[in-house]
């Protein structure tokens, strides 16, 4: 089981190297801007050693949408849990090019939440088929859709 790194410390060094990408930190998180998720993934994956992408997930609050990374170190066993809030129909950076693993999980975030990731090299439905429409695990998804889930 790894151990978590504290959020504070990890905002503490982020905020060095880039002053204005962190929105707030605690014991066990980091929040940074949408538009800094990028490059400051990048200098997690050089700077602390997080060559591991353990999960990507997000959640619906109504009004915008949290993208939630799971990043290990493998080699020092320890963890760092990355956040982000984004509208719902802003398109995030991709993070494939640092994490190979982030390709289907970016598709699941793509196909159930309607977050699209630009630099995606294959960004298209995951579980459900291409004439789909909308994003069922969305708040504000109809449950009767034409084309989606109805109700017997």
């Amino acid at each position: 089981m790894t151990k978590p790194l504290s959020g504070l410390e990890v905002a503490r060094q982020i905020g060095e190297r880039f002053p204005d990408a962190v929105t707030g930190s605690d014991e066990t998180a980091i929040f940074v801007h949408s538009e800094a998720l990028l490059k400051v993934a990048h200098f997690l994956k050089e700077s602390l050693d997080l060559d591991y992408l353990t999960s990507i997930t997000a959640v619906d609050f109504f009004d915008h949408v949290e993208l939630v990374y799971h990043l290990t170190s493998i080699e020092k066993n320890y963890s760092v849990v990355l956040k982000t809030r984004c509208e719902k129909d802003k398109k995030m950076d991709s993070v494939v090019g640092l994490w190979q693993g982030a390709d289907f999980q970016e598709r699941e975030v793509y196909d159930l939440m309607g977050i699209s990731f630009e630099g995606h090299p294959n960004l298209k439905r995951l579980f459900l088929w291409q004439g789909f429409q909308g994003h069922p695990l969305r708040k504000d998804y109809p449950l009767d859709v034409p084309g989606g889930w109805k109700e017997k």
